[in-house]
């Protein structure tokens, strides 16, 4: 195994890179690149299905380390896999059946596992699956297996020979997804299982009423072969350690040290079997070494008679070892500087933790469900190059606002943006999709990218009330004091729209004391856009703006680039708080 060049100011990891892997299968149909120049150069966040995405774009063997965090409903009863459902557990079982039916997508996947498509699945992992149906039988939790089985298949054949991956998940399913893990990173191939990590949430799921409180997750690490990038992590030593063990300090430097063992474990060397200060062992070193080092006061002997002994200085040491139980990662509170409101968020420094320990500078981090973009804001912080997906617009808005916060509108430019409507017709094709799981993704793509990422988007897949999303606008109320004013959004597809929708939105507005409407149409809408005059306008008395209370936006001139101008309180408030830290910095200094 040789070393490789350790990352800038980390002196203290060890980086470690293998050999090259041996021939892999290739798939059937060739994997695409979006074209050679652009491949390589920019960050990359994909809106879409991420298996979709990562058979066309994502070539054999280019990524360093891949974290994912698939959806899993930790909620659930565990006998519910069974469907043995208690009545305590029905309504988060139908969340669950809700997000994974037995459905044409399934068997599409399930008819690719055992036919072996791509030849990316091996001989156990196909027998695994058909032998998982025999137990569970084609249902909501087969699907989800399907599922991951697909992905993780492919995310085997992206990773370099020297790749990591990180599976995060909670103890609901981990076994299951081991099995899989092991059927395709382990049988008949190079891949190591490395570590089941126990994530310690600290704040425990439910009361402990009937069993012991539900208190972490479980991310498992695997290696595509033996030989991988591996940056030793540490935490700072225990006090009480240090008391017990670093409990010499030298006079002269005031340095503090233990004493270690200098025998050799192996008693058949006759080389190093020698006297040293009146006692004969078997030493670790020869007696050259050793007669140097006590020299140079490394090696000590407490009294006479006594075994000699080496000095080990604190301050060489770069502390505890990180084992495979995380304790202490909190997770993201909501009073937090991390918080998002995104409800699977995770913490930063359990992203940093797995990315400092599995890659350098310089390399790609994948991250297949980036979710609210936690993976992807540690990449780039961290100064690695990093591919993200998701299936929902959300959550991509969600990642380029954050980015665009923390790391400045720049960062944004440096971004391949893939998925996302360009044109009116890709636009259409999104308002039009017949299989829409998470339905209602061209009203949050059309509402978020309008609203720069502004708006809150009503996720009731029922009957939503005529209210697709709202932000909100501060002014003030008929007492003079600050409030919260709402703006509601409606998004319409239908070619072909009557004024009513117009006067439906108004009346929504009366209805829920909103000030302010939009109505975002797929297709130009003049006859609504003269309808909308007739309603008047809002006043904003802090702001001193006058707009109108209903504007009707359609999609080509979002494509256009036209967003919506009004600051939210959100804006507001952040102005607000970036100008406080920055007169308390000044304060403290």
């Amino acid at each position: 195994m040789r070393k490789i060049k350790k990352e800038p100011k980390v002196p203290t990891q060890r980086s470690f890179v293998g050999l090259p892997s041996v021939a892999k299968e290739r798939p059937q149909k060739p994997i695409v690149a979006l074209s050679p120049n652009k491949y390589q150069p920019s960050n990359r966040l994909y809106y879409g299905d991420n298996l979709e995405t990562l058979r066309k774009y994502i070539k054999d063997e280019t990524v360093d380390l891949c974290y994912i965090d698939p959806p899993f409903n930790s909620k659930r009863n565990y006998n519910q896999i069974y469907n043995n459902i208690g009545k305590e557990d029905k309504a988060q079982a139908q969340a669950f059946v809700d997000t994974w039916t037995w459905d044409e997508a399934a068997l599409t996947g399930y008819d690719e596992i055992v036919s072996n498509r791509g030849g990316v699945f091996t001989k156990q992992n196909i027998e695994l699956i058909l032998g998982l149906e025999k137990i569970l039988t084609r249902g909501s939790f087969l699907s989800y297996l399907v599922h991951m089985t697909l992905r993780i298949a492919e995310i085997y054949r992206i990773l370099k020979p020297t790749g990591s991956f990180y599976l995060h998940c909670d103890p609901t399913a981990s076994h299951y997804l081991k099995l899989i893990l092991d059927s395709i990173f382990c049988a008949g191939r190079q891949g190591e299982y490395r570590n089941e990590i126990v994530w310690k949430r600290i704040n425990s799921k439910g009361l402990a009423f009937t069993r012991f409180a539900s208190n972490h997750d479980v991310i498992f690490y695997y290696s595509k072969t033996k030989e991988i990038t591996w940056n030793p992590q540490y935490k700072p030593h225990d006090p009480k350690y240090l008391t017990d063990f670093y409990k010499y300090v030298e006079p002269e430097t005031g340095r503090r040290y233990r004493l270690g063992d200098l025998t050799n474990p192996n008693k058949n060397r006759p080389n190093l079997t020698y006297e040293f200060l009146g006692i004969t062992r078997v030493w670790r070193w020869t007696k050259e070494r050793m007669l140097k080092a006590y020299k140079d006061g490394l090696v000590v002997q407490s009294k006479k008679g006594s075994v000699p002994a080496l000095k080990r200085y604190l301050d060489e040491q770069e502390g505890t070892p990180i084992d495979d139980i995380w304790v202490d990662i909190l997770p993201v509170q909501p009073q937090g500087i991390e918080y998002l409101g995104y409800p699977t968020q995770k913490p930063e420094t359990l992203l940093e933790r797995i990315i400092k320990a599995s890659s350098n500078e310089g390399d790609i981090i994948l991250d297949a469900y980036c979710g609210c973009g936690t993976s992807v804001a540690v990449a780039e912080r961290l100064n690695r190059k990093w591919i993200g997906m998701d299936v929902t617009y959300q959550s991509i808005s969600l990642i380029l606002k954050r980015l665009e916060e923390h790391f400045g509108a720049a960062t944004l430019k440096s971004i391949q943006l893939s998925g996302v409507p360009e044109d009116f017709s890709s636009a259409e094709a999104l308002a039009n999709k017949e299989d829409d799981k998470l339905r209602k993704e061209f009203e949050k793509w059309a509402i978020l990218t309008f609203s720069n990422n502004r708006a809150i988007i009503n996720e009731k897949k029922g009957a939503d009330g005529g209210i697709d999303g709202t932000a909100f606008l501060l002014d003030f109320n008929k007492k003079g004091e600050q409030d919260h004013k709402e703006i509601l959004f409606s998004v319409k597809s239908n070619k072909s729209l009557s004024p009513s929708v117009v006067r439906d939105l108004n009346g929504t507005i009366e209805r829920e004391g909103a000030v302010m409407g939009f109505l975002i149409t797929l297709y130009k809408a003049e006859n609504l856009v003269k309808e909308s005059k007739k309603y008047g306008t809002y006043n904003n008395i802090m702001l001193g703006q006058t707009y109108p209370k209903i504007q009707v936006i359609s999609v080509e001139e979002i494509l256009e680039g036209k967003t919506m101008k009004i600051p939210t309180s959100l804006e507001v408030l952040k102005d607000a708080e970036k100008k406080s830290k920055s007169t308390q910095q000044k304060l403290e200094f």
